[in-house]
């Protein structure tokens, strides 16, 4: 499965140097001056290709990727699993410290099991098929073999292929057809083009479909037994004006002692979905619900996420609730947790409950305020805390009913979403701490008889702090702009008094840009560290078992609890946090696709249109520049600045011009002209037309 080999004896000297001292050698030659001599090393990592050919290996705990260039990648593509060995490193940023690893392919382990997209052309008189590319991640087509063409009209049509081999002697990859999509260029088709890409179904089987359709819809009372009654408790929801399906509500109480009985009530999935069932297995497998532009992917069938789970108002639902007494200083005097029945007396969009909130008018007004009072405090409480608080602007692309989209805009979030955001937090922190805090008892531990700590076995969510390399980088980079940060506390208050120092001014943008890419990934896990961006100790997702699948453990895991039983085991529910993980950020990077597509879609008739753009990342390569008001987010290459050479400083993240000595860095504002917009290869690129000196800018030099 290698392309265009040397000969086996040069492969059998690499494997063979690569393996020497513990599978490090020393490069020949001599030691450089400026450190001690470059070690070499034989690692496995996934490949990430690029539209030029060339490649970065991810080595899984290593911060810098290895750098491959084409003619030593071997036949491995974009997605493969390959043994590297790095054979040297280019520049230092200190003794002993190379700036970047470059390396050469010996084997490809795996190849993606994720397929290719493009477009397939058939010559029926030679007998030849190919796919041709034109993905920002394969440079070549692919060959697929003539009998896989079933019809005489499959021609121009978008497939989806997989990779099987490069035979040695052979000039392109030769692949399977496993999707035939449809049209290019058709809403469906590219949609559907994307999701298959990241191998998530774009419909349920049929027999998915049966098992939801025959969960009973009535509820009787053997359904009921056992709930708590809720249907004569004051119940809402507040969701998005377009959404199809509510999954969460809220009940509201005043006690005779003046304190608030608050209910989060969210639909009992586990109830219908029994564990191991068809329905079940299919959940699992999604993962969770994928939310592309145009549509919603979801996890379970319509019968449950639309009808039986959905809590539509006056209606009757079943439920698994959070129930908490609070004062109106916002502190839990008391929690209650378990399965319920609500019925909902109002649904509220969040402009419907805004509009109470503002005018202090309208159905439930009381309700609605006290709950928007409770909400500030805890809000307050958590920044307080420590939470980090991002504010940047989060973009929308709007689209007609045929998906083209018309319009991008921020999407502007006010009181009445954090008033439900809040609770749902809440919510997810107090079931966390109950199941783990309070579920821990004594054990006697060995011969010596020391007490130790047993913790039940449960789904945390779970946000690990910063690594400190990155949040050292974090310090030079803001010493660019004159800014000093505060040491020797939390990093989240340190974090929090830099993006204070610097709102309203031209190095806003810049820095919250750099903080945030110091930031860990969110992830599942049965290990408790707790949740740093959220400063909780505790936290799970318990309010969203319609799309989420952990929420649906969640749920199994605290029913079980409540009744008695003892901790589940770990291992199993380690491996299914794992894959949840996987299957989050696999719908995470498909939806952005789908972003991308559009954006690019929206850009196509605004070629050669100049705006003004805000830096928001930089490489040796290029600058990425979001434009204004849009924030559509293109490539200014740097070999198409003609004003200078401009080189890419890791040290300061700068760009830095040899002749001007202009100095680019995240936030520099400048003006571009929109150059080329591929939907294929989801790409914009743009051009530097005039550098716009701005205070943030003078400020670098």
């Amino acid at each position: 499965s290698s392309r265009r080999p040397r000969s086996r004896g040069e492969v059998k000297k690499a494997v063979k140097e690569a393996r020497k001292s513990s599978g490090r050698v020393s490069r020949r030659g001599k030691p450089d001056k400026r450190g001690p001599r470059f070690q070499s090393e034989e690692l496995e990592g996934m490949v990430e290709m690029t539209r030029e050919g060339f490649a970065f290996i991810v080595v899984e705990g290593r911060e810098n990727d290895i750098f491959v260039p084409a003619h030593r990648l071997r036949g491995a593509l974009n997605g493969d699993r390959v043994k590297v060995v790095t054979t040297h490193g280019r520049g230092q940023t200190a003794p002993g410290k190379f700036r970047r690893i470059e390396g050469e392919v010996i084997h490809i382990i795996e190849r993606s099991k994720k397929p290719h997209i493009g477009i397939l052309q058939v010559n029926y008189r030679k007998k030849e098929a190919w796919v041709i590319m034109e993905s920002r991640v394969m440079p070549y087509d692919i060959l697929v073999p003539f009998e896989e063409i079933t019809s005489n009209d499959m021609s121009g049509l978008k497939v989806a292929v997989l990779v099987k081999e490069w035979p040695r002697k052979a000039g392109a990859p030769v692949g399977t057809i496993v999707d035939v999509l449809g049209a290019p260029g058709a809403n469906d088709t590219e949609m559907h083009a994307i999701l298959t890409e990241y191998g998530l179904p774009y419909r349920f089987e049929p027999e998915v479909e049966a098992a939801a359709d025959a969960i009973p819809s009535e509820i009787t009372g053997a359904d009921t037994a056992g709930r708590r009654d809720f249907r004569d408790v004051t119940t809402f929801t507040i969701d998005p004006a377009d959404a199809k399906d509510f999954d969460d509500a809220i009940s509201y109480k005043l006690l005779p002692d003046g304190n608030v009985e608050v209910g989060v009530h969210i639909a009992d999935v586990s109830y219908y979905v029994t564990p191991g069932s068809v329905v079940d297995k299919c959940a699992y497998e999604r993962g969770t619900s994928v939310y592309l532009v145009d549509r919603t992917v979801p996890m379970l069938p319509e019968k449950l996420c639309n009808n039986l789970c959905s809590l539509r108002p006056h209606e009757d639902k079943l439920c698994f609730s959070a129930v908490f007494e609070m004062d109106h200083k916002g502190n839990v005097l008391s929690s209650w947790f378990g399965r319920t029945i609500i019925n909902s007396d109002r649904r509220f969009n969040y402009e419907e409950a805004q509009s109470i909130i503002e005018t202090g008018e309208g159905d439930l007004a009381r309700e609605i305020l006290d709950l928007h009072s409770l909400a500030s405090i805890l809000r307050k409480k958590r920044f307080a805390a420590g939470a980090i608080s991002f504010e940047r602007p989060e973009m929308k692309v709007e689209v007609d009913e045929n998906g083209k989209p018309v319009n991008v805009y921020e999407k502007v979030t006010k009181e009445a979403n954090w008033l439900i955001e809040e609770f749902m937090l809440l919510a997810n922190r107090q079931v966390a701490e109950y199941v783990g805090k309070v579920g821990k008892k004594k054990v006697r531990s060995g011969s010596k008889g020391e007490d130790a700590v047993k913790a039940r076995t449960f789904v945390y969510r779970i946000h690990e702090n910063p690594n400190d390399e990155k949040v050292e980088a974090l310090r030079r980079f803001v010493h660019i702009f004159g800014l000093k940060t505060k040491t020797g506390g939390k990093v989240s208050e340190e974090i929090n008094d830099l993006l204070a120092k610097v709102k309203d001014t031209p190095a806003q943008e810049a820095v919250t840009m750099m903080a945030l890419r110091s930031m860990a990934r969110a992830r599942y896990t049965t290990d408790n560290v707790g949740h740093y961006g959220l400063a909780f100790d505790w936290y799970t997702h318990f309010t969203s078992p319609i799309r989420r699948y952990p929420d649906l453990m969640v749920h199994r895991l605290l029913a079980l609890y409540l009744d008695g039983a003892q901790s589940q085991d770990k291992a199993y529910y380690e491996e299914c946090c794992q894959h949840c993980s996987e299957r989050e950020q696999i719908a995470t990077e498909a939806e952005r696709s789908s972003i991308k597509y559009k954006l690019c879609e929206f850009m196509e008739d605004k070629v050669g249109q100049v705006y003004d753009g805000t830096i928001s990342g930089l490489t040796e390569w290029g600058m990425y520049v979001e434009i204004e008001p849009t924030k559509v987010e293109g490539m200014v290459p740097l070999r198409t600045i003609k004003s200078d050479y401009y080189v890419f400083d890791e040290e300061t993240y700068t760009l830095n011009g040899k002749g001007t000595h202009r100095r680019y860095t995240l936030g520099s504002k400048v003006r571009i002209r929109v150059v080329r917009s591929s939907v294929e290869q989801k790409l914009i690129d743009y051009e530097l037309v005039e550098e716009k000196e701005t205070e943030l800018q003078q400020d670098t030099l």
